[in-house]
């Protein structure tokens, strides 16, 4: 999925935990109460009753990965943060992965595939050799039903609706073939980002609108792990599906701790207590900068799937027409969105905030994946440049008064509310700045710092907000999330949406590229799409973060990185780092002879991921908070 950003809405994004379309705000609500108190009752604090070391007393070893962000849902059809989406590649098996060398599409639940002539129908042979962690056989029955059900139930469709929308008829002519046939052509069909489940436990759900999956363990799954305990707010716990049908992995227990404040999660790599530490979502300079030397800690550094942006509240609104939220009317003047383009110095948030460890934004799309990346022209671009922002300003009727202050049509001072997330210091640092910055035009800046920013998120109550995903090899789904399609159905229930926007232009560029089966074609409309989001000014890219994490030397001997040259380790595009990993007192090797090598290096630069002339539809999350 891709894999939030958020990094937490998906969003490896705008940050919060990640909206559920078609789910009852009121309902999402009641949940964020339930788990506020929770988290009053101390489940969030590093005292939490998790393995503490790579080795349990029973004398398992146990790999402990200090994380960030919480669970938003352990259900595949809800899931949208970045942590969730990957205990579900670990959990569930995909039709196809992506392999770590270069992201080109490898075999999963399906060995092979093939389309006919027209590309409107496509036919997946199944493996044989997959069984559900409860005995029973995985077959094509499995995944005609998860798609099946996708495409006729609002609330199984949630996550990955995006997907199935295209779908006309899915079916199994027997427990090894899957057919599935097409409306219109459709050139993500190599990389369907939907976990695979089992029919015999899901069909007992009734509301799959409501159903988090979190109640019953173990939970029946067939991929490297088996997703056995779990704590709102405090842990995951896996344990190695010993018949996974790739080969069992080395560690005998996966756990993910939950951190709320990453110095503690440092702290606790220090102390042996975890095995891996990733940052919120990336360890700050400091943070890094601390780590390096010390004995039996490696600090692995690789150019990021995630851009970092801010988004503008464009007027929140439902497919049926229906305004609401309280976005400032201000924000509609694409000459204030500009403006505020311009009062930004991405050269200030790359230096002085992320102080190196970041590539300075222009395009949607960040340049790991140098296909699609796009920057625009030198007479497109929305320079720093404060003297130009006034004059749009001035331009749009938001002039300043006796005080210094630009007011509104409504003659009172303008002050901009921020979403920001309180566990991202780099929200905060930039938060500043914005202050500063745009203080100087006669704009007031309101940092709104939240645990949880998805309520007013989806809400509409809010004029700007920091915004970011998890991009993956196939961008099909960072693209929708922009469509008039992903607009919640009515203000009472939640979409697919990123922050609302809706624009004619930008939808049928968005249906020509996911029709487009020629590599070259597709990726000149990608482009076309960043160029048209660039410029309505709807989302500002600051930056392209690297993804800087820590691990153990002492309790990891080797793991997988994503791609093989200097990439990531968590929020991989598949379940590689963590399958692979060897524990470190182990003789054994990194992996089987299929396993992709090991390597882990401190980086600087980018480095891209070559397709080959493979166009995957990988997608992610990551959130504000992280959505994949």
């Amino acid at each position: 999925m891709s894999t939030q950003v958020p990094y937490g809405r998906g969003r490896s994004h705008p940050g919060g935990p990640r909206p559920r379309p078609g789910r009852p705000r009121t309902a999402r609500l009641l949940a964020a109460a339930v788990a506020a108190l929770a988290l009053s009752a101390g489940l969030a604090t590093p005292l939490a009753p998790v393995p503490q070391r790579a080795e349990a007393a029973d004398g398992d070893k146990v790999l402990t990965v200090a994380v960030a962000q919480s669970v938003d849902s352990l259900s595949p059809f809800l899931a949208q943060r970045l942590l969730s989406t990957s205990i579900h590649r670990l959990t569930y098996e995909y039709l196809t992965n992506y392999d770590a060398k270069d992201a080109h599409a490898v075999p999963a639940l399906a060995t092979e595939w093939k389309s006919s002539p027209d590309k409107l129908t496509w036919t997946y042979t199944i493996r044989s050799d997959s069984k559900w962690s409860d005995g029973q056989q995985a077959t094509a029955e499995d995944a005609a039903w998860t798609f099946n059900k996708m495409m006729t139930d609002e609330g199984a469709a949630t996550a990955n609706g995006s997907f199935v929308g295209n779908f006309e008829k899915v079916t199994a002519p027997s427990p090894t073939e899957l057919v599935i046939r097409l409306k219109e052509p459709q050139a993500t069909m190599t990389a369907l980002d939907v976990p695979i489940v089992p029919k015999h436990v899901w069909e007992k759900v009734d509301d799959f609108s409501e159903f988090n999956n979190d109640k019953n363990f173990p939970v029946v799954g067939n991929g490297p792990f088996v997703l056995t305990d779990y704590k709102a707010d405090s842990y995951v716990r896996l344990k190695a599906n010993k018949d996974f049908w790739r080969g069992a992995p080395k560690f005998d227990e996966l756990v993910f701790r939950y951190y709320k404040d990453q110095d503690a999660a440092v702290a606790a790599l220090r102390k042996g207590e975890v095995s891996f530490v990733a940052g919120a979502p990336a360890l700050t300079p400091a943070q890094a900068a601390s780590l390096k030397g010390e004995e039996n800690i490696r600090v692995n550094e690789g150019p990021g799937r995630r851009f970092y942006a801010l988004a503008t509240n464009p007027g929140a609104r439902a497919k049926n027409g229906q305004k609401f939220g309280d976005g400032h009317p201000s924000l509609l003047d694409e000459r204030v969105r500009h403006a505020l383009f311009m009062a930004v110095d991405r050269k200030t948030v790359i230096d002085k905030v992320f102080q190196g460890h970041a590539v300075e934004g222009e395009g949607y799309i960040p340049p790991r994946f140098s296909s699609y990346f796009w920057k625009p022209t030198d007479g497109q671009r929305l320079a720093y440049d404060p003297a130009k922002a006034a004059q749009l300003l001035d331009q749009a009727g938001y002039r300043k008064n006796g005080d210094g202050k630009r007011v509104g049509k409504d003659g009172k001072p303008i002050t901009y509310r921020v979403l920001c997330h309180a566990t991202d210091p780099n929200d905060k640092a930039v938060g500043k700045y914005l202050q500063e910055w745009w203080g100087e035009l006669g704009i007031g800046v309101t940092l709104n710092c939240l645990d949880n920013v998805t309520d007013p998120w989806l809400a509409g109550t809010y004029d700007l907000a920091f915004d970011g995903w998890s991009v993956n090899p196939d961008p099909d789904f960072v693209l929708s999330i922009h469509t008039c399609a992903a607009l919640p159905s009515t203000p009472k229930e939640t979409g697919a949406t990123d922050n609302f926007i809706c624009d004619k232009k930008y939808d049928e560029l968005y249906a020509k590229q996911l029709a487009e089966y020629d590599p070259a074609k597709r990726t000149d409309i990608v482009k076309q799409m960043e160029s048209r989001l660039y410029d309505l000014g709807y989302m500002n890219v600051m930056a392209y973060p690297n993804a800087v994490e820590a691990y153990r030397t002492d309790q990891i001997k080797s793991i997988t990185t994503m791609p093989a040259k200097a990439g990531n380790i968590y929020g991989q595009d598949g379940y590689w780092s963590w399958w692979s990993a060897v524990p470190a007192d182990s003789g054994g090797s990194s992996g089987d002879s299929s396993a992709t090598g090991v390597v882990i290096g401190v980086v600087a630069g980018v480095v891209v991921l070559v397709g080959a002339g493979v166009f995957l539809a990988m997608r992610r999350r990551a959130t504000a908070e992280d959505r994949e």
